[in-house]
């Protein structure tokens, strides 16, 4: 159900609260969110709120989605890490702006459905997998960029020593959801890392292992 007027209605809205990069915006139009919802809430798709999927995970709200992207400052040459596939909206996103997305998710039943979108919606420049995404993806290390769309408590040391020089990681960091924050962590030239706190969030947790179907 995608809804034209929605749609329009929610990127003026993301526009408002500050998301002025236009290939985001462009993404955000271009990507349809209703096929990534479940078909319970098909109509709320284009609304700026969170919904719940399978496995107890949710569908990141349009504006955080917006602004992680945003702080990434994406290109067509860069090789992106996402750790949770979730729905698979995030990374359809990524995908229309980078050269490759790689995306790790620990539930093999969200892989799956994801997977399907990205065929039905034609993207070939995503590579997935089940993992932990604690661990990353070192065989296809350094990234340029790394997305995390779930809470950990701290920055994982083996994603940050996957992050390539120059490069941005961007995650939700906080011990409990009502002390989470975004945390942009660059590495420099030379290999140096700085890390900056920026706005509150609310995120599920980023658990070690990969679960069972559930």
């Amino acid at each position: 159900m995608d809804n034209p007027a929605q749609k329009i209605r929610l990127i003026m809205e993301l526009r408002r609260q500050g998301i002025s990069n236009t290939d985001v915006l462009s993404a955000i139009e271009r990507v349809p969110r209703d096929v990534f919802v479940p078909k319970t809430f098909k109509d709320r798709a284009y609304e700026n709120i969170a919904l719940p999927i399978a496995s107890g995970q949710t569908i990141s709200q349009p504006y955080v989605v917006a602004y992680m992207t945003q702080l990434l400052n994406l290109d067509k040459r860069r090789k992106v890490l996402e750790i949770g596939t979730g729905s698979g909206y995030q990374t359809a996103i990524l995908a229309r702006l980078c050269r490759r997305v790689y995306s790790i998710e620990r539930y093999r039943n969200l892989l799956q459905a994801a997977e399907e979108q990205f065929k039905a919606l034609k993207i070939t420049n995503i590579t997935t997998k089940i993992g932990d995404g604690h661990k990353g993806w070192p065989e296809q290390a350094p990234f340029d960029r790394i997305l995390v769309t779930a809470a950990a408590e701290e920055v994982p040391e083996e994603l940050l020593d996957q992050l390539g020089n120059e490069g941005i990681m961007i995650l939700p960091v906080g011990r409990d959801s009502a002390d989470q924050h975004i945390l942009r962590v660059r590495r420099d030239g030379n290999g140096e890392v700085t890390k900056e706190a920026l706005l509150s969030v609310r995120f599920v947790p980023m658990v070690q292992g990969v679960a069972g179907d559930s």
